[in-house]
């Protein structure tokens, strides 16, 4: 059982406990009570203002829609009166640029196009807006007037200045030192750099805005002008500037600083004026019958010009070359893309042409010269088609797109070039073969024939030009477009310098048929056959025989060592009296009879007779080879002096007249004496 105290405890506590509860509960509903009445006036108060807010949305959204209405109306009237303001400059585009479009652009490029393009503006709209308005017509014709002036101006400015590339630059560009390792570039020049793009900018109008391509023909005539005179001004230098010798002094060298090295022009051999001299000599007395001379004064004032033409020429196609590919670089800045190669073609074509002709020229010259028999034009043709070859690939290159027609012109020029050299080479082969057996026209001392001189003076031109005469030869063959190589042409070249010395050959051994004296035959044929070969070796020409003639130097070396021995035949009429033939066998003390006597008498006197005409005969005769004149002589010398001196011994003790000084006249010094002073002149 719990006690009673502590029941009493226990419910005393849990009464609290309630009573406490009780308390919280009242609490709890008074404030419940109170939420109620703060919930109802609330939403009293929200009912009464979305009743107020429904009156005021009611009252504002139609002035809002009328307040956006007024705006809108706003900027359509701030709109109008815009468009309006737009629209009436285009009425007066043609007033405001007025002034600026009569004066020109000429100084104001810019204004200038600012007012075509506001002119241009006015067009368009009123094309499209008002298209029968008299505006329209205004503002077209005014910008007819401007394009006008533009293109005027266009013209005028390359007019102005586009000036011929003065000569020394030229020479400047297109000159290579060979001393150098990296060659300067010289820059041509052509338009101030402020006046170039002032033409690239009115260009570039005119194709975009213009629809003009007019400029383009202005362009290529003008442009082409001034590359034809910048090379006739080149021409003319030449022929101002330049010595007999074809080397151009170049007032350039002279103005250039003390560092600055000095360029050389091209050169051509030296001796082809004494080549072209000498044989025009021969071709013009030679051939024609009439006696040569050594005087070549009249031909050399006439082939000093020839040299300048030559050289002017030669410089003139490296000249055109250099222009053209400047302006072509030119060209390429002013005119549109797709016009650029045939605008180029037009420019270049006057220049080009008149090189052409030019070319053309000289074959023509060349070819008249031939049916004249003056093979010397040939030499004129050698360094102008090496050249044309030299720079066959730079000329491609520089008319690369151009038309058929204007890169074709330089192949047939080479052609045309390579034929009629060609022709003269294989010419004057036949001539040397032909020239006729005149006995006036033979040297009377049997020296080397103008023949052989020229012939030999024609073939060492080849050496300078052998890659060059070896085309001409190679482009009549058949078989040369397929199997055309270096070789092929060394060979066809070979081949003919033997043609032409077996020709000559030839040609010498029946003109020593003129000589009555075999002995001068001889001398003859010994003097030109060693100035073949001593020719051929001194020159190198004897490497290009060989190459298809091995045994030609050993060749020649029999031929005139035949020759000497053909020569001492010629004293054995002269020995003949000193051989034991006849002579009677006597013993010594044995008197003669006079049968006997006699013989020995003939024999003195037969040796001298013949001995002192040789001697007079040969005394006359020439052998410009010294080496050859002294062995010919000793070799003479020793035959007869042992001779002689044999005889003197066989005859010492011999009485066989009581005035043996009427018959021993020479002692053998004396005789070796008289045979040392043949093919003496001067003695």
């Amino acid at each position: 059982m719990i006690p009673t105290e502590d029941a009493s405890a226990r419910k005393r506590e849990i009464e609290e406990k309630l009573k406490q509860e009780q308390e919280t509960l009242s609490f709890i509903r008074e404030n419940l009570e109170k939420s109620d009445q703060l919930t109802n006036g609330m939403v009293s108060i929200l009912s009464s203002f979305e009743s107020r807010l429904m009156q005021l949305e009611n009252s504002i959204i139609p002035v809002h829609k009328q307040t956006e209405n007024l705006q809108r109306l706003q900027e359509n009237v701030d709109k109008t009166l815009s468009c309006m303001d737009h629209v009436i400059s285009y009425y007066h585009v043609a007033k405001d640029t007025d002034r600026i479009i009569r004066e020109g652009p000429t100084g104001r490029l810019d204004e200038y196009l600012s007012c075509i393009a506001k002119i241009q503006k006015a067009v368009e709209y009123f094309q499209d807006n008002n298209p029968d308005s008299p505006e329209l017509n205004t503002v077209k014709a005014r910008f007819d007037k401007g394009k006008e002036l533009l293109e005027a101006e266009f013209r005028s400015l390359l007019t102005r200045y586009s000036k011929p590339v003065p000569p020394i630059l030229i020479l400047d560009a297109i000159s290579v030192d060979e001393e150098l390792d990296v060659q300067e570039e010289v820059v041509l020049e052509h338009l101030p750099e402020a006046v170039l793009q002032d033409i690239i900018c009115i260009a570039g109008w005119l194709v975009e805005y213009g629809r003009n391509q007019d400029f383009m023909n202005v362009y290529f005539q003008i442009r082409s002008n001034q590359l034809d005179r910048s090379i006739k001004g080149l021409k003319d230098h030449f022929r101002k500037n330049s010595t007999s010798s074809g080397i151009l002094y170049s007032p350039a060298v002279q103005t250039k600083r003390k560092d600055t090295p000095t360029k050389k022009a091209p050169k051509r051999p030296g001796t082809i004026r004494k080549a072209q001299n000498l044989l025009k000599q021969y071709s013009q007395h030679g051939l024609d019958g009439k006696k040569g001379g050594s005087n070549l004064t009249p031909l050399e004032g006439k082939d000093d010009v020839l040299d300048i033409e030559i050289d002017s020429y030669i410089h003139c196609i490296s000249a055109f070359v250099k222009l053209a590919q400047s302006e072509y670089a030119l060209l390429t800045e002013i005119i549109p893309e797709h016009h650029q190669k045939k605008t180029f073609d037009s420019l270049i074509q006057e220049a080009l042409d008149n090189l052409m002709l030019e070319g053309d020229n000289i074959v023509s010259a060349a070819r008249r010269a031939i049916l004249r028999h003056d093979y010397s034009a040939v030499l004129t043709i050698f360094p102008i088609l090496r050249h044309l070859k030299m720079n066959k690939s730079d000329f491609d290159a520089t008319l690369q797109g151009t038309a058929a027609s204007t890169k074709n012109k330089l192949p047939a020029l080479i052609t045309s070039m390579e034929t009629i050299g060609a022709k003269a080479l294989e010419e004057f082969a036949d001539s040397i073969k032909n020239d006729p057996d005149k006995e006036y026209n033979m040297p009377k001392d049997g020296t080397v024939h103008e023949l052989t001189s020229n012939a030999i003076l024609f073939l060492q031109q080849l050496l300078d030009f052998h890659e060059t005469a070896g085309a001409m030869l190679a482009s009549q063959e058949s078989s040369s477009a397929s199997s055309f190589t270096s070789d092929f042409s060394k060979k066809l070249l070979s081949t003919y310098i033997c043609k032409v010395l077996g020709n000559l050959q030839l040609n010498l051994l029946s003109k020593s048929k003129v000589y009555e004296d075999s002995a001068l035959s001889a001398i003859f044929l010994h003097n030109n056959y060693n100035y073949i070969l001593k020719s051929l070796e001194k020159s190198e020409l004897i490497q290009l025989v060989t190459v298809t003639q091995k045994r030609a130097e050993s060749s020649y070396r029999e031929l005139i060592q035949q020759q000497i021995q053909d020569y001492q035949r010629s004293w054995v009429r002269v020995t003949d009296h000193l051989t034991d033939r006849n002579i009677p066998v006597f013993q010594p003390g044995t008197k003669l009879k006079d049968r006997e006597r006699q013989v020995i008498k003939d024999k003195f006197k037969g040796f001298n007779d013949g001995l002192e005409e040789l001697c007079k005969i040969q005394k006359g005769w020439a052998i410009p080879d010294k080496e050859q004149r002294d062995f010919i002589r000793q070799a003479q010398k020793k035959e007869v002096s042992e001779a002689y001196r044999t005889f003197l011994q066989r005859c010492a003790n011999i009485s066989f007249t009581k005035n043996p000084e009427k018959y021993h006249k020479y002692r053998p010094e004396e005789v070796e004496e008289m045979i040392e002073r043949l093919f003496d002149t001067s003695a």
